[in-house]
């Protein structure tokens, strides 16, 4: 049964289990989200260096030198693909794969970018921005003549009045700003050229061709691969402290377990010693109590050995010794089933104690009638040879109280399973019945109506003190069998 302690065991471990797992948890949600912060800061680093470029140029640039300076940011592995659009959102340069069609329209993708776990890729929009620099294929020409689209000399016009950005002045030293491409959008020979058009026709080309935003696309495989690895060791971390939770609550258990049978073992000790007490005081009881027995039993005899007692007299008297005698055996076995059972082993001749037993029942075999027949085989046992005798003493006295006027016994001993040997005794009379097989080696159990119940019960205590097994087994056609076994050959009998 648990205990309310191990139940408030069991709930810690669970709580600090459950918060180790939300703690890893929230940890792979602030790794997840610190690496897509810094893939995101990376591309506004490359936004911000490319919208540095576009402003340090003029109104109009080139289309390849734009795709020029993108496609040195594309080399680079991070960005896959940029795609820079005018006011509808069309492209007018791009650099890389072109970008696949995503699920919202380019102008309506979202501040924190459109990330796609298929593609391992993000798609991220109008980072910083841009200056409003119109991408030309070449310079237009002037307008109403075939005279040069630009003219040298002379301050480069100002841009339209929608565009945010104030022109940028280039200095005289030509020095690229930091983080640009190699090859840049620069150029002095288009820097102090200034374009013959109509501002209509200004305006016409920035709204076909100039530069509103951008969209780009970067490669998530890092990050993903960041995140995964992440993910596995918070899930190694969960398993081991899953792990250590389910240890230490076995251990508790065993713990638990372990101090409960501490316990009962000393309340068996303490029960033990008691009932070795009891045990002893009692035999004590039972020896005392013989004495005065035995004096009641001899004035019994003394009274109907009176010449003037009554027939009567000596009837009763006769009772009384009866009585006293049954008693007395009683108290014998009593006496003999409280004992201690010590076992002294030695080379023990099977056929030897048989024989003495036989003789010892002599008297009871001839006053029943009984065939009493002794089928062993010349063998040497491990056995404490007075404890065997009684044990093959009381089996047989048992079967010949069993069985009718001139019934059968049969006493068989042999080798068994190579090194072990046997001994049973059968009979043919009633038998046991099934349920009373494993009640008869109970003290005070008895089917017998002059029975004690303590023969087969100090049978077994012999039996267990050696280490051997007894069953009582049905004979066929009729009676029963008790049988002895794991009886441990001695020396070269083995």
């Amino acid at each position: 049964m648990t205990t309310r302690r191990s139940w408030s065991v069991y709930g810690t471990l669970l709580a600090i289990w459950l918060i180790l797992i939300g703690w890893q948890s929230a940890e792979h949600v602030r790794v997840r989200r610190s690496a897509r912060n810094a893939l995101r800061h990376r591309a506004q680093d490359i936004s911000s260096v490319l919208a540095l470029v576009m402003r340090s140029q003029r109104f109009f640039v080139t289309r390849d030198r734009v795709e020029s300076a993108l496609n040195e940011l594309v080399k680079q592995g991070e960005v896959q693909s940029v795609e820079l659009l005018n006011v509808s959102n069309d492209v007018v340069a791009s650099a890389g794969a072109p970008i696949a069609p995503i699920d919202v329209p380019k102008g309506e993708v979202p501040r924190d970018g459109y990330w796609d776990n298929k593609t391992q890729t993000v798609t991220l929009m109008n980072l910083v921005d841009l200056a409003t620099n119109i991408v030309v294929e070449h310079f237009p020409p002037r307008s109403g003549t075939n005279a040069p689209p630009f003219e040298d000399g002379g301050p480069p016009p100002p841009r339209p009045e929608f565009d945010s950005h104030p022109p940028q002045v280039a200095d005289s030293t030509n020095t690229p700003p930091p983080g640009s491409p190699p090859d840049g959008l620069r150029g002095p020979s288009f820097r102090s050229r200034r374009p013959r058009l109509s501002e209509e026709e200004i305006k016409a080309m920035i709204s076909k061709s100039g530069v509103h935003g951008f969209i780009m696309v970067m490669s998530t495989h890092n990050l993903i691969t960041t995140v995964r690895n992440d993910l596995s060791l918070r899930i190694f971390i969960g398993i081991l402290a899953a792990v250590s939770v389910a240890g230490y609550g076995v251990a508790w258990r065993t713990l638990s377990k372990t101090s409960d049978l501490q316990i009962r073992l000393v309340r068996v000790s303490e029960l033990n010693s008691h009932l070795k007490e009891m045990n002893l005081a009692a035999a004590g009881l039972a020896h005392e109590t013989r004495n005065p027995l035995n004096i009641i039993r001899g004035l019994a005899q003394m009274i109907s050995k009176q010449p003037e007692a009554s027939t009567e007299v000596r009837g009763k008297s006769r009772e009384i010794i009866d009585e006293a005698d049954r008693v007395a055996a009683q108290l014998n076995e009593f006496i003999n089933y409280s004992r201690p059972r010590e076992v002294r082993r030695a080379a023990t001749n099977v056929n030897a104690v048989v024989g003495e037993v036989a003789r010892a029942l002599n008297y009871d075999v001839e006053e029943k009638k009984v065939h009493l027949q002794v089928q062993a085989d010349p063998i040497l046992i491990e056995a404490d040879e007075q404890l065997l005798r009684q044990a093959l003493f009381n089996l047989v006295l048992n079967a010949i109280q069993a069985v009718p006027m001139n019934g059968q016994i049969t006493v068989r001993a042999g080798r068994r399973n190579g090194a072990g040997a046997f001994i049973e005794i059968a009979d043919n009379g009633p038998g046991v019945a099934p349920e009373h097989r494993d009640e008869i080696f109970k003290p005070y159990f008895t089917t017998q109506e002059k029975g004690t119940g303590l023969g087969l019960a100090v049978v077994q205590q012999i039996v267990l003190a050696h280490g051997w097994e007894i069953a009582c087994l049905p004979n066929q056609p009729s009676g029963a069998i008790f049988r002895l076994t794991h009886l441990k050959l001695f020396g070269k009998n083995a």
